[in-house]
């Protein structure tokens, strides 16, 4: 590795950090206001997605720069692709962030609708897997990122359970549908950062260890399915 690949590869991963760090906040602020909506700290949401915005397209950018100006291979490679890929999950988790405060917003101009203790859990382990997903990329810990994974599945069922109440608020009084409505746009977005966590520690395995897990069991004896 060059020097000069070197420094722009430090600079990049200060870049991603920099991001990291600001996707976590939106998410963090979001759930909060699940609890606490407030129309002004979700306006401000929208600019600091603005600013994720920005440094997803700068990011990419210099990635791009560095692919053409040193034709990095192996490791470096891995980790360049790996930086693309990230930006992208951290992009679409803080767009999430700006639908949820959207979404708790709305609950105001409703009928009172308490907000369910699963999804109060869901949302601890969305942010928790999020966190975890971001630190193993920070301490390149393959390990780490693996526990993530295996939490994917708890907050999928937690998120069909929060749906199958909120469905069964709604048959028992009418009046609660819009804001079930909200509360039910609110949980699937926080699954799906659930989901981008997840995407994310899959590609840490990936930049660590060089292996691709993504659809893992997927195509499981595809081989010999074909073969038959």
């Amino acid at each position: 590795m060059t020097i000069h690949l070197t420094r722009d590869l430090e600079s990049l991963h200060r870049d991603l950090l920099s991001m990291c760090a600001l996707a976590e906040e939106i998410i963090n602020e979001a759930v909060d206001q699940l609890l606490a909506p407030d129309l002004e700290r979700a306006r401000a949401l929208t600019k600091r997605d603005d600013e994720v915005d920005r440094w997803d397209v700068q990011i990419e950018e210099e990635c791009l720069k560095v692919l053409a100006l040193h034709q990095p291979v192996a490791g470096d490679l891995r980790r360049i692709s790996t930086m693309l890929k990230l930006i992208g999950e951290l992009e679409r988790v803080a767009d999430l962030g700006v639908n949820i405060a959207e979404r708790a917003c709305g609950l105001l101009d409703g009928p009172k609708l308490v907000v369910p203790d699963k999804l109060k859990e869901m949302s601890r382990l969305s942010v928790g897997m999020l966190n975890r997903s971001i630190d193993a990329y920070v301490k390149m810990d393959s390990e780490l990122a693996r526990t993530v994974l295996d939490d994917d599945d708890h907050v999928d069922n937690l998120n069909r359970d929060i749906i199958q109440d909120l469905q069964q608020q709604m048959c028992t009084d009418h009046h609660l549908v819009p804001s079930a409505l909200h509360m039910f746009s609110a949980s699937r977005h926080i699954e799906r950062v659930a989901d981008h966590a997840t995407n994310i520690s899959e590609d840490v395995v990936y930049l660590v260890e060089g292996e691709i897990i993504r659809h893992r069991g997927q195509f499981a004896g595809g081989d010999n399915e074909a073969a038959d």
